[in-house]
C-alpha cells in the first residue's frame, strides 16, 4: 500500500504543527553562553547537582528543549502566546465578557483558517505525489543513472527479443483479419507488412550479443513510432466501419508500451495518450452519421484511460522496486568495499604486530570451537638450529604468553563458517591483490566495481543456473523458501488498482448497456467486498490506528505470500465476474428469428439490406425487435471489460508467472464458453447489425438477389484468437517481472554474503587486534594512515596498575624428551594466562586493560581512558583490586587440578602514567612511569599467595570496606623503605 498511500495520503511530516517547531522544522532556543554546557560544568559542582541546570532548561517556558509528554499539554497555550500575545495588550481594558467572546471568537476563526491551510496543503500534496508517478525515475547521479540503465538492459534484452516476435504475432492476426474477407486495402495490407518485417529484423538485432545498450532505446522508440503508424492505418482502415472496431489492438499496443516496451514513464504515458487520442478522433469523424456514436466513444474512452491507468500502475511499482533492489544491491557492495578497506588497514596493523605466519594460523584456528580441543591453540616452532633452539624457547614463551593466552576472548559467539578455501580467507592471505584501486573516489571504485559486475553477469546463465526454465522457481529449496518470505508492502496498492479497475467496468457497462436489477446487485455487492478487502489490506499501512484484531488480520494476509496471492486471486475472479455476469440479463434471440417473428416473414427473407432499413426505421437505429427488453447491442465490450480483468492480473507483481497463467486460462475457458455455447447468438447479432449499418444503398423494398455479404471476421472467431493474444502477452510480462525480481533477490543475496564474510573477517581482525592493542589505540591507528616516525602518547592522572607473577615456574619449566623439549610446560602456562584472560573478560572487570605477559608475568592496568576512567568513585581502582583476589583463587584452583603447587605475588600501586606505542614496525603498547616501577617493585619483595599494595592504593580500598593489613616497611630498590600493606579480602556484606 505504500506506493498507493504516499500520493493518497498527505504526510504529516509535511505540514508539521507541533510545539518547538515552525513550517516543519524544529525550532529550537539558541543557546548563550557555553558555560552552562555540562561539561564546563562539571568541575564546579557536585555530582549530585548535574541534573539541576538542565532539568532549569527543559522547564524554560521558552525553551526548545523539552520534549516530555507534560510538556506537550501546554503546546497550545505557547502557542496561543506567541500569535495572540500584541492583542491582549489591545483588550487589556476590556471587561471579561466581552473579552472572552471575543477570544473564542478568534479561536474559532483561527481554527477554522488552520484547517482550511491543513487541507491546502493535503491537497497539494496529493497533487505532488500523484505528479511525482507520472515523472520518469532517475538516479542523482547521473554516472549511477547510466549504471542501472545498463542492469536494466541486460535484464531486458531477451524479453525485447521475445515482445517482437508478439508484435509479429499481432501484426499478423491484424493483417489475417482484414484480408479474410473482400478485398485488402494494399496501403494498410502494405503497412502491416513492412512493420512484420521491420520487427523481424529487430528480433534478430536484440538477440544478438553485440546489441549496445544504447540502441535499446533507439529500438524501443522506433518499436513506438511503427505503433502509431499501424494504429493511424488501422483505424482508418477498419471495414465495416464501427467506433468499437479496433479497440482490443490499441488496448493492447498502450499495455505493452508501458510494461514490456523498456521506456520511461513520461515517454509511456505520452504515447498511450497519442494512441488513445488517435483511435478516438479517428472513430469520432468516421462514424458521425452514427446516433449512437457517443455513446461508444464515451465507453472507448473510460477503456483507454482504464488502460492507462493499469499500464502505471504495473510500470511505477515494479521501476520503484527494481530501481530499489539496485540501489540497496549497490549499498551492499558499498559497505562491502568499505569493509574491505578497513580490513585492509587492520591487516596492515596486525601484520606490524604479529608475523604473517603466525596470524594466519591464528585466524584458521579462530574458529575452533572449545570442546573439541583439550587445550587451547599454542604457537611454537622448533628450530633445529641448536644455538637458536634456546632463543627460540624464550621468544615462543613471550609471544605464546602474550597471544595464545587471549584465545578463549577470540572465540566468537557463533559458529562462522569459513575455512581456507573460502575467497574472503583467499583475500585476507593475499591482500595486495585488492589494492588495485585503492587510489580511486570510494564511489568512483564502488560504481567500476558495480560496473564490472554488471558485465560479469551472464542474465541467461543465472536463470539456468538458479531458476527453473517454466516455473521459474529457485532450484535450491533454502532459496525458494527465503525469496517466498519476502513481504510485499504494495499489496494493498494493488487492491486499490483492481478496485479502481471495478469502477471503469461499471461505468463502461453503465454507459453502453441497459440497466437491470441484476446488474445494480452485482456491482454492489462486488464494490463492498473489494472495499473491506481494500479496507483490511490498508490496515497494514497505519497499524496502530485500528484494534488488534484487524491488525492481525491484515499482517497474515500481507505477510504471507500464500494469503496476498489467494486474495488477490480471489479479487481478480470478483473482477472477473463483474465483467461478464451482466451478459446474463442479455436477450439471447437472433436478431434474424426476432425480425421474422416481428415481421411475419420467413427467416430466409430477412437479408442484411432487410435490417439496414430498419435501423433507419428504428427510433434509436439499435432496436430492430420492440419485443426485445434488454438488448446489448454491442456485446464486445463484454470482450474489452474481460481485457481489462486480465491486464488487471499483470497489477498483482507478487503473483507468480505459473499462477497469473492459471488464472488467465481460467478466465479466458469460462468467457469462450459462454461466448460460444449459450451467448453466441449475442455476437452474431452484433455482426449483423454493424454489417447492416454500413450498406451503403438504400432499399425501400428487398428481394432475393439484393442479398449483402458479411463482410468482416465474426465477434466469436475474433474472439478467442484476441484472448489468446492478450494472455500470451500477459504472460511474457509476467515472466519478466518475476525473473527479474528473482534475480535481483538473488544478486542481493550475493551482495549481502559478501558483505557478512567480509564483516565476519573484519570481526576476526578486530578480535585479534584488540587482544594485542587496547581498542581506543587500535581505532586511532585504524583511522588513519600512520608514519613511522609518528609518536602515539597519552597521559593518564590516575591509573591503577598490577604485576602477577608466579615466582616458582622456572622451577617447573624444563626441556626434557617426556614433555616434548618444554613445550608441555609452556602449554600448562599459557592454559594458566587463558585462564586470567577469560577473568578479565568478564563484563565487571570492563574498565581493565591487559598490557602484557613478561614470561610467567601478568600485567594489566586500569583507568587508561576517559571510558573506563571513573574519577569520583574510583571504581576502576577497586575492580583492579577485585581482579587481584579473583587470580588469587583462580591460581588456587589451579593447583588443586593441576596437581602442582605454583605460588603468586600480587603488587598493586595507584598513580599517573605515561601511556603510548613504540616502535615503527612492530608497536607495542604499553605504559611507564614511577607508578608502573613501584607497582613492579610490590610484586617483587612481595609475599607468595600474598597482594601487596602500597599506601596511597591503602587509603582508597581502606576507605572503601576492604580488608588490609600492615605489613610494616620494605626495603624497595630506588625508593628506599616504603610501608605496605596485604589486600586480605572485600568489603564485609554486612
Amino acid at each position: 500500500m505504500s506506493w498507493v498511500s504516499g500520493f493518497l495520503v498527505a504526510r504529516a511530516d509535511d505540514h508539521k504543527t507541533a510545539w518547538g517547531e515552525r513550517n516543519g522544522r524544529k525550532w529550537r532556543r539558541k543557546r548563550g553562553s557555553t558555560l552552562w554546557s555540562t561539561r564546563y560544568m562539571s568541575c564546579l559542582r557536585d555530582p549530585e547537582g548535574a541534573d539541576g541546570p538542565s532539568q532549569a532548561v527543559q522547564t524554560h517556558p521558552h525553551g526548545g528543549t523539552g520534549a516530555g509528554g507534560s510538556n506537550f499539554s501546554t503546546r497550545c497555550v505557547w502557542q496561543e502566546d506567541h500569535y495572540v500575545g500584541s492583542r491582549a495588550v489591545d483588550l487589556a481594558f476590556e471587561d471579561a465578557e466581552s473579552k472572552r467572546m471575543k477570544e473564542d471568537e478568534e479561536d474559532g476563526e483561527g481554527e477554522e483558517e488552520e484547517k482550511r491551510g491543513l487541507a491546502a496543503r493535503a491537497i497539494l500534496g496529493c497533487l505532488r505525489r500523484l505528479a511525482h508517478v507520472f515523472q520518469s525515475k532517475q538516479f542523482r547521479s547521473a554516472k549511477l543513472e547510466r549504471l542501472y540503465q545498463r542492469y536494466f538492459f541486460r535484464l531486458n534484452q531477451s524479453s525485447l527479443t521475445m515482445l517482437m516476435g508478439v508484435l509479429v504475432l499481432v501484426c499478423g492476426v491484424m493483417l489475417a483479419f482484414h484480408c479474410v474477407h473482400g478485398h485488402p486495402d494494399v496501403a494498410y495490407a502494405s503497412v502491416l507488412s513492412v512493420a512484420m518485417a521491420l520487427f523481424l529484423v529487430l528480433m534478430v538485432v536484440c538477440n544478438r550479443n553485440g546489441f549496445h545498450q544504447d540502441y535499446m532505446w533507439m529500438v524501443s522508440y522506433l518499436v513506438m513510432a511503427v505503433l502509431v503508424v499501424v494504429q493511424v492505418f488501422g483505424v482508418l482502415m477498419v471495414s465495416p466501419r464501427s467506433a468499437s472496431e479496433g479497440v482490443w489492438w490499441s488496448i493492447f499496443f498502450v499495455y505493452i508500451i508501458y510494461t514490456l516496451l523498456p521506456v520511461r514513464m513520461r515517454s509511456a504515458v505520452l504515447s498511450g495518450i497519442v494512441l488513445s487520442t488517435i483511435h478516438l478522433v479517428t472513430a469520432w469523424r468516421l462514424n458521425l452519421e452514427d446516433q449512437f456514436l457517443w455513446k461508444q466513444l464515451c465507453a472507448n474512452g473510460l477503456v483507454f484511460l482504464c488502460t492507462n491507468i493499469i499500464g502505471i500502475c504495473t510500470h511505477y511499482p515494479a521501476e520503484v522496486s527494481q530501481r530499489q533492489a539496485f540501489k540497496e544491491t549497490r549499498g551492499y557492495i558499498q559497505a562491502r568495499i568499505h569493509l574491505q578497506r578497513e580490513n585492509q588497514q587492520q591487516e596492515r596493523l596486525l601484520l606490524s604486530v604479529l608475523p604473517r605466519h603466525v596470524a594466519m594460523e591464528m585466524k584458521a584456528h579462530i574458529n575452533a570451537k572449545k570442546e573439541d580441543m583439550m587445550f587451547h591453540k599454542i604457537y611454537i616452532q622448533k628450530h633445529d638450529n641448536k644455538e637458536e633452539k634456546a632463543m627460540m624457547a624464550k621468544m615462543q614463551r613471550a609471544r605464546a604468553n602474550s597471544t595464545d593466552g587471549l584465545m578463549p576472548r577470540w572465540v566468537p559467539d557463533r559458529s562462522f563458517p569459513r575455512t581456507k578455501d573460502s575467497k574472503v580467507f583467499r583475500q585476507m592471505v593475499n591482500p595486495a591483490q585488492t589494492h588495485s584501486h585503492s587510489a580511486l573516489n570510494p564511489e568512483d571504485e564502488v560504481d567500476e566495481f558495480l560496473g564490472r559486475a554488471i558485465d560479469a553477469r551472464s542474465i541467461d546463465q543465472l536463470r539456468k543456473d538458479h531458476v527453473k526454465k517454466f516455473l521459474l522457481t529457485f532450484q535450491t529449496p533454502f532459496l525458494e523458501k527465503k525469496y517466498s518470505k519476502k513481504v510485499d508492502d504494495r499489496f494493498g496498492g494493488y487492491v486499490a488498482c483492481t478496485l479502481l479497475v471495478f469502477f471503469f467496468i461499471c461505468f463502461i457497462q453503465l454507459t453502453v448497456f441497459p440497466h437491470t436489477t441484476l446488474m445494480l446487485g452485482i456491482f454492489i455487492s462486488i464494490f463492498v467486498i473489494l472495499a473491506n478487502i481494500l479496507f483490511i489490506c490498508a490496515i497494514y499501512s497505519c497499524v496502530k490506528l485500528f484494534p488488534t484484531a484487524l491488525q492481525t488480520v491484515s499482517k497474515k494476509i500481507v505477510e504471507s505470500r500464500v494469503n496476498s496471492t489467494l486474495v488477490g486471486v480471489f479479487t481478480l475472479l470478483l473482477l472477473f465476474i463483474s465483467a461478464f455476469s451482466n451478459m446474463l440479463t442479455c436477450e439471447r434471440e437472433g436478431v434474424i428469428e426476432c425480425v421474422a417473428e416481428e415481421l411475419n416473414i420467413s427467416e430466409s427473407t430477412v437479408t442484411l439490406c432487410v435490417l439496414h432499413n430498419l435501423t433507419h426505421t428504428a427510433g434509436d437505429t439499435l432496436t430492430l425487435c420492440p419485443s426485445q427488453k434488454t438488448p446489448c447491442p454491442f456485446p464486445e465490450y463484454f470482450t474489452y471489460s474481460v481485457l481489462l480483468t486480465l491486464l488487471a492480473c499483470s497489477v498483482f507483481l507478487h503473483i507468480s508467472s505459473i499462477g497469473k497463467l492459471a488464472l488467465m486460462l481460467l478466465i479466458q475457458l469460462i468467457f469462450l464458453l459462454l461466448l460460444e455455447w449459450p451467448l453466441v447468438d449475442l455476437y452474431d447479432n452484433a455482426d449483423l447489425l454493424v454489417t447492416a449499418n454500413n450498406i451503403r444503398p438504400v432499399f425501400t423494398s428487398c428481394s432475393p438477389y439484393s442479398h449483402e455479404r458479411m463482410s468482416k471476421v465474426s465477434l466469436k472467431v475474433m474472439t478467442p484468437v484476441i484472448l489468446t493474444v492478450f494472455v500470451l502477452a500477459l504472460y511474457l510480462h509476467a515472466q519478466q517481472v518475476e525473473s527479474t525480481a528473482r534475480l535481483d533477490f538473488l544478486w542481493k543475496l550475493q551482495a549481502t554474503e559478501e558483505k557478512e564474510e567480509m564483516e565476519e573477517l573484519q570481526a576476526y581482525n578486530r578480535r585479534l587486534l584488540h587482544n594485542i592493542l587496547p581498542k581506543d589505540v587500535a581505532a586511532h591507528f585504524l583511522a588513519r594512515e600512520r608514519r613511522n616516525d609518528e609518536l602515539y602518547y597519552q597521559s593518564c592522572e590516575c591509573v591503577a596498575v598490577m604485576f602477577a607473577s608466579i615466582s616458582n615456574f622456572s622451577e617447573f619449566y624444563t626441556e626434557l624428551e617426556a614433555n616434548n623439549e618444554g613445550v608441555e610446560c609452556l602449554r600448562l602456562l599459557n592454559e594458566i594466562i587463558a585462564d586470567f584472560d577469560e577473568i578479565i573478560s568478564e563484563d565487571q572487570f570492563k574498565q581493565l586493560e591487559k598490557i602484557k605477559t613478561i614470561g610467567s608475568t601478568y600485567m594489566a592496568a586500569s583507568g587508561l581512558n576517559d571510558s573506563t576512567y571513573d574519577r569520583e568513585g574510583r571504581s576502576h581502582i577497586l575492580a583492579l583490586a577485585d581482579y587481584a583476589m579473583r587470580l588469587r583463587e583462580q591460581m588456587k584452583y589451579i593447583n588443586e587440578h593441576s596437581f602442582n603447587n605454583f605460588q603468586m605475588k600480587i603488587g598493586l600501586n595507584i598513580g599517573p602514567v605515561v601511556a603510548g606505542v613504540i616502535g615503527a614496525r612492530k608497536p607495542q603498547y604499553d605504559i611507564w612511569g614511577n607508578t608502573v616501577n613501584v607497582a613492579s617493585r610490590m610484586d617483587s619483595t612481595g609475599v607468595p599467595d600474598c597482594i601487596q599494595v602500597t599506601t596511597d592504593l591503602y587509603h582508597v580500598l581502606a576507605s572503601k570496606g576492604y580488608q588490609l593489613e600492615c605489613r610494616g616497611l620494605v626495603k624497595v630498590k630506588g625508593k628506599g623503605e616504603m610501608t605496605t600493606y596485604f589486600l586480605n579480602s572485600g568489603p564485609s556484606s554486612s
